[in-house]
């Protein structure tokens, strides 16, 4: 299956772009207080997931100041392996993108583990390394790479206006390789010195 999405032409591909924010930086020992992801098929998009996920613990004051999330906002909301069947149906031959994937995938993989889900075998493109291999930021952080390409942003740390955020960059990034002769998916992990594994 993942050796086929290598062959997709870049149009015909879906991508899955994804984030999420949490109540600290171990998925050891923190857990996902809000997941999003919006699936793209060229310029389409063809799924969106935007739930704030109430995590099971008190989530810190440090974080709080980042991300804005509260225990009030969380209280009422579904458990992630309440989320987590719909989550796994987006993800299903597409292509994951997020930018610092490790983190994002890191809070994934634990999550579902919790639940007695596995999280998929996937390709992933992570806009981070993208950026640091292809272009020269003054800084690969988020923001600063949005604000180079002026795209403004208001809501920053939230996972949704962050997957939109991370979507554009994406896009952006993809228009330059198919300028530069990219025409697949498994092209475009050339591009960053990888393969579609």
């Amino acid at each position: 299956m993942i050796d086929t999405i290598g062959k997709l032409r870049i149009e015909d591909a879906v991508f899955t772009v994804i984030d999420v924010e949490t109540t600290g930086l171990s998925p050891r020992s923190a857990r996902v207080c809000e997941v999003a992801a919006i699936s793209f098929r060229g310029p389409e998009k063809v799924g969106t997931l935007a739930e704030l996920v109430n995590p099971g613990c008190p989530i810190p004051v440090e974080c709080i100041r980042v991300h804005g999330i509260t225990d009030e906002m969380v209280k009422g909301s579904p458990s992630f392996g309440a989320i987590a069947p719909r989550l796994l149906d987006m993800l299903e031959d597409s292509v994951l993108v997020a930018h610092n994937a490790e983190f994002d995938m890191g809070f994934l993989a634990m999550e579902f583990e919790k639940v007695g889900l596995r999280f998929p075998k996937m390709p992933v493109l992570d806009t981070l390394t993208i950026a640091r291999k292809n272009w020269k930021f003054k800084s690969n952080r988020l923001g600063n790479i949005a604000a180079e390409l002026n795209f403004s942003n208001e809501n920053w740390h939230r996972a949704l206006s962050d997957v939109e955020m991370t979507g554009k960059i994406f896009a952006h990034f993809i228009e330059a390789f198919k300028s530069s002769g990219a025409v697949t998916v498994g092209d475009i992990f050339g591009k960053i010195g990888g393969k579609v594994s």
